[in-house]
């Protein structure tokens, strides 16, 4: 017996998607918190020289690199991207007429 499947297509914050209080704050954070991994993983890092180099313990590295989001706040994340030798900018504007409502947004600038 074939069963019919319903497909929804998602936006493009899964957090927003799942009823998540603050979605895009969310999902800053996840990119931040991606981000952050990256950079150890193109600079070669094991788990334990990156918890030296950001002053965590290697279980808090663990936790950041498999994107535990309740583990770190945003302030923490900019301590972390600093603690990498990475600039933080963070810039305020008013909302576009175009926009519904004002939102959070991460744009990055590509690492080497």
């Amino acid at each position: 017996m074939k069963t019919k499947e319903t497909i929804h297509r998602g936006s493009e914050n899964i957090f927003a998607d799942i009823g998540v209080a603050h979605p895009e704050r969310v999902q800053a954070r996840a990119q931040i918190m991606f981000l952050i991994s990256e950079i150890i993983r193109k600079r070669g890092l094991t788990q334990k020289e990156a918890a030296l180099l950001l002053g965590i313990p290697q279980s808090k590295v663990s936790c950041l690199v498999n994107g535990k989001l309740s583990n770190f706040s945003m302030d923490h994340l900019f301590e972390l991207l600093n603690a990498l030798d990475s600039d933080v900018e963070i810039i305020i504007k008013p909302k576009t007429k175009e926009e519904k409502s004002a939102t959070t947004h991460v744009l990055q600038v590509a690492f080497a």
